[in-house]
């Protein structure tokens, strides 16, 4: 066990109300490629290249549906994955009463898929998907299998997924839950993600807490702030130490 890992065990054990923040790096293990390695797509309506930041825009959706739904299934949406080390161990710590709140970036659903039950989904979920006129739901099985734009069944109106697009707000109700949690945090694990899409970045101002780690491959802005920081994979370190967490209990 390195140092760092050593480290974490510590604080976790300091820890009664830890608060994950994590993005898209969090996924990457369970084969969900993050959003900025996407290609763009060429739009023929436009007749030119389109980013992946202008293909899952507001306007584009309200404007070139067909053709942001064939990006958003292919890079956006995917049914076979599954949670990994990370989403498990965070399980784990809710579990032994340490965890307190996930506030996530990313709109796979894998932290509720893998059992955790306090999840703030700052993009929203590509599992939940509404009827833009009379709100039916309808889950992400039914948007992947329509061909095209898909179609609510009971009035024909156009299906619109519960994410959060470039040019929407987020949701206050629940980035007021997320600033309840993490005000009230001892310790913030900030992983996977680099810091740099606001306003979810900007939530970290609001902690208070005792403890602040910070795992993530690359370097962030909020590197010189944390109490520890660990440049490796976010799903071998939680693991590494909340196995090693776990076992000090069962000892005990």
């Amino acid at each position: 066990m390195t140092e760092s890992v050593k480290k974490l065990v510590s604080i976790l054990r300091d820890s009664s109300r830890i608060v994950f923040f994590g993005g898209a790096g969090i996924s990457t293990a369970s084969g969900i490629p993050d959003f900025r390695s996407a290609n763009g797509i060429f739009s023929q309506k436009l007749r030119r290249n389109v980013t992946p930041e202008q293909a899952v825009s507001h306007s584009f959706f309200a404007y070139n549906t067909e053709e942001f739904y064939d990006f958003y299934k292919k890079h956006l949406v995917y049914p076979q994955a599954k949670p990994n080390d990370c989403h498990t161990a965070l399980v784990k710590l809710e579990q032994m009463g340490k965890l307190s709140a996930v506030v996530t970036q990313n709109i796979d659903g894998l932290h509720q898929a893998a059992g955790s039950q306090v999840v703030y989904e700052l993009h929203g979920s590509v599992h939940r998907n509404y009827c833009q006129r009379c709100h039916a739901f309808y889950d992400a099985d039914y948007v992947l299998k329509e061909e095209g734009i898909p179609l609510c069944e009971k009035c024909g109106g156009i299906i619109k997924p519960d994410v959060v697009l470039y040019e929407e707000g987020l949701s206050d109700a629940v980035v007021s839950g997320a600033i309840g949690a993490i005000s009230t945090a001892d310790t913030m694990i900030v992983g996977g993600t680099s810091l740099v899409v606001y306003p979810a970045a900007g939530l970290l101002q609001y902690f208070r807490g005792k403890h602040l780690v910070l795992i993530n491959k690359s370097e962030t802005q909020a590197d010189s702030q944390a109490e520890l920081v660990i440049h490796e994979d976010i799903s071998q370190i939680m693991k590494e130490a909340v196995d090693a967490l776990e076992e000090e209990r069962n000892e005990e």
